[in-house]
């Protein structure tokens, strides 16, 4: 299996944090070189093993913020 390189661009924030230490969190993150994204998944407290998530470019985070704000919490 090739090695997945990724650099967290940036931290946005952390949703949640479960009793282990691994958080939930969104970040912009380069994968393997590439044009940075929006991604949203677990992250062990070291930030060395992730969870499966969801990487959304410019365009679908800003379909999903206005998806949300549409909503009635």
């Amino acid at each position: 299996m090739a090695e997945i390189k990724y650099d967290i661009i940036k931290n946005i924030g952390n949703l949640s944090t479960s009793p282990k230490g691994w958080s939930k969190e969104l970040n912009i993150i380069s994968w393997n070189g590439k044009e940075a994204k929006y991604d949203l998944r677990d992250w062990s407290p070291e930030h060395d093993k992730m969870g499966k998530g969801v990487t959304l470019s410019t365009e679908e985070m800003k379909k999903l913020k206005d998806l949300l704000n549409g909503l009635d919490f």
